[in-house]
């Protein structure tokens, strides 16, 4: 696989890269980034071999990372998929500062337009779910920015399945856009969104694309054991440093150190880096599959992430990381697989969808 293995995004006909490029290391201001220059060079390498899928949002670095993009972008944007997302807090104080609803979204829009250099923007995603704010006002207020040309297409990330199923289906009756994608934390460490959000996209026709592939750093092999007793894990900011971040997001726990250790065992049989083989299962998940979002804070870890498009990870190995990952479903999905509903359902006779044949 490569760069130029273009697929469509969802049910859209948007063709992008299978892997794309996060952004959100892009810029210092958060104290763990990469400089203007490393993030330029990150930016190159990946335009160079073929990538055109860039993922950022208005919050990450406060607004350096679309500014930089914006820059790295001049005289080339027309062949990028610019993907950013609105609804996190840029205005402490202000109450309309952030969220979902309309003025939130026009007022995100607009600005990110203007550190972005650009007239239009590729692909929105609300950022996550308030809960606050109707879904027909998100869904018009969606529709009204396509129709007057600031945007092309629409998504969706961190928000129930349940939410997201719903205005996927306002869409379709009342004529408005459509979501295309869904955007999901998704890794070997984190494989939870199977269990509802990765099937609803698949039936929905929402690409999934998958932020902290890398399970912040701890599939990389990052951390051990003596991590999980440094920083504060009730810390309320993204400052500080990696590590601090991974800390408050429960990412550093002893089930994901386990599978860390089994990852890095695989790659060392195989003579590649852990990094390399956890995004080659991801890469590798039935179906439609997930895309996942990659961002570095050096060149080299770029690179070397990279090279998972190379790699194709065989059967035993796959069983091996499925197996050290796996979650339970959960009700109603365990229950429904359970030999007596099964053989209620069907009278034991075998059925399957013709759908899926």
């Amino acid at each position: 696989m490569q760069l130029t293995d273009y697929l469509t995004l969802g049910a859209s006909g948007l063709r992008v890269s299978p892997l794309a490029l996060g952004t959100m290391t892009f810029g210092t201001d958060w104290g763990w980034g990469a400089d203007e220059a490393e993030a330029r060079s990150i930016f190159d390498l990946y335009v160079e071999r073929g990538g055109n899928f860039v993922d950022t949002a208005n919050f990450y670095t406060g607004g350096s990372s679309e500014a930089l993009l914006g820059r790295f972008a001049a005289g080339r944007r027309d062949r990028l998929v610019l993907a950013t997302k609105y609804s996190l807090n840029l205005h402490p104080g202000d109450p309309n500062g952030g969220g979902n609803h309309r003025k939130s979204l026009v007022r995100a829009v607009d600005e990110s337009l203007k550190r972005l250099g650009t007239d239009y923007i590729d692909l929105l995603y609300l950022h996550i779910w308030d809960g606050t704010t109707p879904v027909e006002e998100v869904m018009r207020g969606f529709d009204d920015l396509v129709r007057a040309g600031k945007l092309l297409y629409a998504g969706i990330s961190d928000t129930p399945a349940w939410q997201v199923a719903r205005m996927q289906t306002l869409a379709a009756l009342r004529g408005w856009t459509p979501l295309v994608a869904l955007q999901v934390e998704y890794s070997l460490v984190q494989r939870t969104v199977e269990r509802d959000l990765v099937p609803m996209a698949e039936a929905l026709g929402l690409g999934v694309t998958a932020w902290s592939p890398l399970g912040m750093g701890v599939l990389a092999g990052k951390y051990d054991r003596a991590s999980l007793a440094q920083g504060d894990a009730q810390s309320l900011t993204v400052r500080g440093t990696r590590q601090q971040v991974a800390l408050t997001h429960d990412m550093l726990s002893e089930r994901n150190l386990d599978i860390a250790e089994e990852v890095k065992a695989i790659a060392q049989a195989l003579g590649r880096s852990p990094a390399q083989v956890a995004l080659a299962w991801l890469l590798q998940r039935p179906g439609r599959g997930a895309i996942p979002i990659v961002g570095a804070r050096t060149l080299a870890q770029f690179e070397d992430n990279l090279g998972a498009l190379a790699l194709r990870l065989g059967e035993a190995e796959l069983r091996r990381l499925d197996e050290a990952s796996a979650v339970p479903l959960g009700f109603p999905h365990d229950f429904i697989r359970l030999p007596v509903p099964r053989n209620n359902i069907f009278g034991g006779t075998r059925v399957r969808s013709g759908a899926q044949a």
